[in-house]
């Protein structure tokens, strides 16, 4: 087989998968409901861009607080698409393509790096079980599903690709594409450096046991300071100052380019002995880390680490995605990290037979594999890239495992043996199916409560868009249902769930969670015309929980206040109190 054969197989399994996938989710796309506030708020920067926004600015004016340090890169895909397709579709369906096709595109690209990737770790045939083994990922579906348009996906593409670049020839040109794609990957998004940072220390490492690697080496580290400065130039501009350490900035390039010259100039030491080879490479890390420790100390503690303690407990401690592995729910967990363990295994054991350059791959992957994981448990966003980084050793387990079914003589046992054998190699489909995939324990609890009441409850976000029908104002609501107000309607709001604006943010939470007296101080100092509330959703059952005579606790309850007047909503659960004093 040639490596152009495996077109076919990535196309059909793309297509099916994607055909699946608009199906189980054509209510979403119908309704514009978004997986997650972020994809609410990239359309929202798509469409500030297409209608003449500044290329430079990335804020989303509409918020009271705005503040944004997303990439302009994820959002050329998208405003590409609406642009082409909204002569033709005009805007409304044009954006509802926009939100199918990318992530679709997405998938396929993820489908074929994964084919191609384990095609040069194995053989065909086992390039073509990965092509299987991908949409049977729950991780991977969720971050390139229809609707989900915000960056993740983006990343899992840019990971795979730098890791098949990696453990191909170690030669300058796939140093290069390792490079370039890991510079594009923390442009993206800086919670992409990690993983970065662990291929090219892989790429070091590797380098320090064969010096003949050095090509690929030097390729790399030069493409990856140079691929950052011309992408940081072209969407930022050189003068860009991230405030809180969650974007590359000056000082981020200055570390990528004085560890490109400490590990040149480590290099030099190629012909010395193993032991000195690791010291050069010691000696190239303490200059990168002094710059880093000189320029952004602060950097150090993550973009997270200056949230006041409010805003660290009602909102990151309850933004899943960010948390650790111990603290989601068990399916959560087990579907997250089954892949990953997976191919693990199956990738030491592949190791364990393979012979020559082929060791050599296998210990590079099994590196950045076992990165990945330990990612994935510390942050469960980290999932997705971790699952895709196992398919080449899933792919050896279940091709292992299908060629001792098919040794069986009865058909019975070789059927199940089949079947066991495509479990095995899915165990996070297998733990969705088995646990299920429980709602936020909260807004579970709402649910129940209010129509247990016979009160009405919203379901989610997209309820909260009815305020479309009010007179345009500044809405205060809660931090979640910002993005589908902004969607939905022309109004304004105080904050969404983005660490920049954490001082917006926190008057919110301490507004709705304070007594009414302090509410209506800060509410009056926005200048907001109303407050409103989606109710039943997860953001204000906690808000009722913290604080149980709080603000919103004491209006869910219907109290009332005179500086408040309900507006009621035709059909609508949505709670709208007009601010007249």
């Amino acid at each position: 087989m040639t490596a152009r054969s495996l077109w076919p197989a990535v196309l059909i399994g793309w297509a099916l998968a994607a055909i699946l996938l608009l199906v189980a989710n054509a209510a979403s796309i119908q309704l514009f409901k978004f997986p997650d506030p972020d994809d609410a708020m990239r359309l929202l920067e798509v469409r500030d861009l297409l209608s003449g926004q500044s290329w430079w600015d990335v804020g989303q004016h509409r918020l009271a607080a705005g503040g944004m340090h997303w990439s302009r890169l994820v959002d050329l895909p998208i405003a590409g698409t609406v642009w082409l397709a909204r002569p033709i579709l005009g805007p409304e369906m044009a954006e509802r393509v926009a939100l199918v096709a990318v992530p679709l595109a997405t998938l396929f690209l993820v489908m074929l790096i994964a084919a191609f990737l384990t095609r040069r770790m194995l053989d065909d045939e086992r390039a073509r079980l990965a092509i299987l083994i991908a949409p049977l990922s729950v991780p991977l579906l969720q971050q390139l599903r229809p609707m989900r348009i915000d960056h993740h996906g983006w990343q899992v593409v840019l990971g795979l690709l730098a890791v098949y670049s990696l453990v191909g020839r170690p030669t300058a040109r796939n140093g290069v594409m390792a490079g370039v794609a890991l510079a594009t990957l923390v442009l993206i998004s800086l919670e992409g450096l990690p993983v970065a940072v662990a291929l090219v220390g892989l790429a070091a490492l590797a380098w320090a046991f064969d010096p003949a690697r050095r090509p690929a080496l030097l390729g790399l580290v030069w493409s990856f300071f140079l691929g950052a400065l011309a992408l940081q130039t072209a969407t930022r501009g050189l003068l860009y100052a991230a405030p809180m350490c969650d974007a590359v900035t000056p000082d981020w390039i200055a570390v990528l380019g004085t560890a490109a010259l400490g590990v040149t100039a480590a290099t030099f030491a190629g012909r010395s002995s193993r032991t000195i080879r690791f010291g050069a490479l010691g000696l190239a890390g303490a200059p990168t880390v002094g710059v880093l420790l000189v320029r952004a100390p602060e950097c150090i503690g993550g973009p997270f680490s200056q949230l006041d303690p409010l805003t660290r407990q009602l909102w990151y401690a309850h933004v899943s995605e960010g948390l650790p592995l111990w603290e989601q729910f068990p399916a959560w967990a087990a579907v997250t990290i089954g892949l990953p363990l997976v191919g693990l295994i199956g990738s030491f054991l592949a190791f364990r037979q393979a012979q020559g350059e082929a060791r050599a791959r296998w210990m590079l992957l099994i590196g950045a594999q076992s990165v990945a994981t330990m990612l994935a448990v510390l942050v469960m966003r980290a999932g997705a890239t971790a699952n895709a980084f196992a398919l080449p050793g899933a792919a050896w387990v279940l091709g292992t495992l299908l060629g001792r079914a098919r040794e069986i003589q009865p058909v019975l046992k070789r059927t199940a043996a089949t079947a066991a054998a495509l479990l095995i190699a899915s165990p996070g489909l297998v733990a969705a199916v088995v646990l299920g995939f429980p709602d936020p324990a909260a807004g579970r609890a709402a649910q129940q409560r209010y129509h247990d009441v016979g009160r009405a409850a919203c379901t989610s976000g997209v309820d909260a868009r009815a305020v479309a029908e009010l007179p345009r104002g500044l809405v205060f609501a809660p931090l979640d249902i910002a993005p589908d107000i902004l969607v939905g309607s022309s109004q304004r709001a105080i904050a969404s769930g983005h660490h920049r604006n954490m001082a917006a943010m926190h008057d919110v939470m301490a507004a709705f969670t304070g007594d009414p007296v302090a509410a209506r101080t800060i509410i009056r100092r926005y200048g907001a015309s109303y407050v409103v509330v989606c109710p039943g959703l997860n953001e204000p059952e906690l808000y009722r929980e913290d604080a149980p005579n709080g603000f919103w606790a004491r209006l869910e309850r219907g109290e009332r206040f005179d500086w408040l007047q309900p507006v009621p909503l035709s059909g609508s659960p949505v709670l709208v109190w007009r601010v007249i004093g």
